[in-house]
C-alpha cells in the first residue's frame, strides 16, 4: 500500500491538460480561464460623484453660499465649467464637471431657490471617485482562475464580451455489481440501489466536469466490457466497485485486458483501501470502491482535485483547514483515518467532533457530517483541545 500523498501525486502524473476554448461570458461561470484577461478600457473612466449631492468649485465651507447652475446625471454630464461660487447638482456615479474640487452629499445641503447654503454638519470629504479607480487599460486579471460570479462583474467592467477556458472534463461514471438497481426500480430480494453515484456525479459538476452516468455493468466479463465501450471517448472513467479481491471483482481484470496501464492499487487509508486508478487509451481511469462511503471520500481527495487540475488549475489536494478537539480520541492504525465529523463553535473557537460510527456503509452519518476529520497514521492518542486538521465536505 502506498500512502495518501504518493497516490495522489501519482494521479496528477496521469493527468494531460485539456484543450482550451472561447465562451461567451454569460457562459464562463464555474470554468477555469486559462489565460489572463486584459481590461479594454479604465473604470471609472472619468472622476465620478461617489454620492448624490452637489459638485462645488470649491473646497465647501459650513455656511457658504454657492449658486447652482445646472446638472449632472449617470449618463448625462454637465457641459460647462464651474466658477468657485458654483455649483451642479450632481447624481452617484455622473461625471464631475470641468471646474469641481469637492462633493456635498444632498443631506449637508439647504436649497432656496438657486442657492444652496451649507449646513454646519457639511461633510468636508471629496465624495469623489477617481479616473481609474477600480482598474485602469491594460490592467489584467490573472490565470489560471476559476470563475466567480463576482469575477463575471468584473470581465463585463473591462469590456470583455468572452475568454478563453479549459474544456470541460467528461466524465464517465461505471457503477459495477450485481446487487445494484437504480433510484425508482423494485429491487431484488438480494439487491440495494446505487447512491453513491449520484453523489459523485454532483461532484464532478461541481467542480466543472460534465459527469455521464452509464448502465450499470453487471458481474460478468462480457457486460463489462460492454460498459467500457460506452465510455471510450471519456476523458475520466471512473467505477465504482470490482477492483477489489473477491471472485466477483473484475474490472481490474477486465481493464486490463483492454489496455489499463495501471499507477497504483491499494492505499494506506480508511475508508477507501482498494482505489486504483492509471490509464485507459486515452482517458484517465479512477477505480473507487463500491461502498458508499468510501467512494465518496475517495472522490474528494482524489477525483475532484484530479478534474480541477485537468482544468488547468494548480495540482493540489483538497484544502485542509483547523479546528480544537472537543473529544478525547484513541490512538489510530498503520491507515491514515479520513473519520466524519461535525464542526461545531465554543466561545468563538471553532471544534471538531467524530461521529461514533465510522461504518462505510452508512451515508445517514455522511449526510450529517459537515467535515472529514484526518488522523494520520500511526498517530497517538489526542486529548480535547488539540488542534487537528480537516477537510470541508
Amino acid at each position: 500500500m502506498i500512502s495518501v500523498d504518493e497516490a495522489l501525486a501519482r494521479c496528477f502524473a496521469l493527468i494531460t491538460p485539456l484543450p482550451h476554448e472561447d465562451v461567451p461570458l454569460r457562459q464562463a461561470v464555474g470554468r477555469v480561464m486559462v489565460t489572463p484577461a486584459v481590461a479594454r478600457l479604465t473604470q471609472p473612466p472619468f472622476a465620478a460623484s461617489a454620492m448624490d449631492g452637489y459638485a462645488l468649485g470649491q473646497t465647501g465651507i459650513a455656511g457658504g453660499q454657492y449658486e447652482v447652475i445646472g446638472e449632472a446625471a449617470a449618463g448625462h454630464g454637465f457641459d460647462g465649467a464651474l466658477l468657485p461660487n458654483q455649483a451642479v447638482r450632481i447624481s452617484t456615479g455622473a461625471p464631475l464637471p470641468s471646474g469641481a474640487v469637492s462633493i456635498i452629499i444632498q443631506e449637508d445641503c439647504e436649497i432656496v431657490g438657486t442657492t444652496l447654503t451649507l449646513k454646519a454638519s457639511a461633510n468636508k470629504q471629496d465624495n469623489i471617485r477617481p479616473l481609474g479607480q477600480d482598474f485602469v487599460l491594460g490592467q489584467s486579471l490573472p490565470a489560471p482562475r476559476r470563475l466567480r460570479p463576482n469575477d463575471l462583474a468584473l470581465l463585463a467592467a473591462m469590456n470583455i464580451p468572452q475568454v478563453t477556458v479549459s474544456r470541460r472534463p467528461n466524465v464517465a461514471l461505471m457503477a459495477t455489481g450485481d446487487e445494484l438497481v437504480m433510484p425508482g426500480e423494485e429491487p431484488g430480494r438480494d439487491q440495494i440501489i446505487a447512491s453513491n453515484i449520484f453523489a459523485l456525479a454532483a461532484m464532478i459538476e461541481a467542480a466543472g466536469g460534465c459527469a455521464r452516468i452509464l448502465p450499470i455493468a453487471h458481474d460478468n466479463e462480457a457486460s463489462l466490457r460492454t460498459v467500457f465501450d460506452l465510455a471510450a471517448d471519456a476523458d475520466i472513467i471512473v467505477t465504482i466497485g470490482g477492483a477489489s479481491v473477491g471472485d466477483h471483482d473484475l474490472v481490474a481484470k477486465v481493464a486490463t485486458s483492454l489496455g489499463l496501464e495501471r499507477a497504483f492499487w491499494k492505499i494506506a487509508m480508511r475508508p477507501g483501501k482498494p482505489l486504483m486508478a492509471g490509464r485507459l487509451g486515452n482517458a484517465l481511469m479512477l477505480g473507487l470502491p463500491g461502498n458508499p462511503v468510501s467512494s465518496i471520500v475517495c472522490a474528494h481527495l482524489f477525483m475532484v482535485p484530479m478534474i480541477l487540475a485537468m482544468q488547468g488549475l494548480p495540482a493540489a489536494g483538497a484544502q485542509t483547514q483547523t479546528a480544537v478537539l472537543d473529544q478525547d480520541m484513541p490512538a489510530t492504525g498503520p491507515r491514515t483515518h479520513y473519520m466524519r465529523a461535525r464542526l461545531g463553535d465554543i466561545a468563538g473557537q471553532r471544534t471538531i467532533r467524530a461521529f461514533d460510527k465510522q461504518d462505510s456503509a452508512l451515508l445517514t452519518i455522511l449526510s450529517e457530517a459537515d467535515a472529514l476529520l484526518i488522523r494520520l497514521a500511526g498517530d497517538g492518542p489526542r486529548s480535547a483541545g488539540e488542534t487537528v486538521s480537516f477537510i470541508a465536505i
